[in-house]
């Protein structure tokens, strides 16, 4: 089995950053894309961000300019660096992971969630 751990969130003022860290550990082989996403109360999980293995990227329109995402392999832990944050990025945010356990068994995995909360 595999498990990604999230840490980073928190409270923070309009206007300031935050950085997201996700860690998978267990049966890991090699890990394809990587990625963030984001739920708020009443409103369907939303991609944020997403990395593939040899560091090709990809963001949601509301937070380009403004996020970035990046992966160390070695550690097999990806991060968020959230600046400029707005009271409409308050959400959960989930780390989303797709883990080779061998060359042949692949998964998909999600880990808890940490909470993000801007006030403006």
């Amino acid at each position: 089995q595999v498990q990604l751990v999230e840490s980073g969130g928190g409270l923070v003022q309009a206007g300031g950053s935050l950085r997201l860290s996700c860690a998978a550990s267990g049966r890991i082989f090699s890990i394809n894309t990587m990625g963030w996403y984001r739920q708020s109360p009443g409103k369907q999980r939303e991609l944020v961000a997403t990395i593939t293995s040899s560091g090709s990227t990809n963001y949601a329109d509301s937070v380009k300019g403004r996020f970035t995402i990046s992966r160390d392999n070695a550690k097999n832990t990806v991060f968020l660096q959230m600046n400029s944050l707005k009271p409409e990025d308050t959400a959960v945010y989930y780390c989303n992971a797709g883990v080779f356990a061998t060359t042949m068994l692949y998964g998909n995995y999600w880990g808890q969630g940490t909470q993000v909360t801007v006030s403006s």
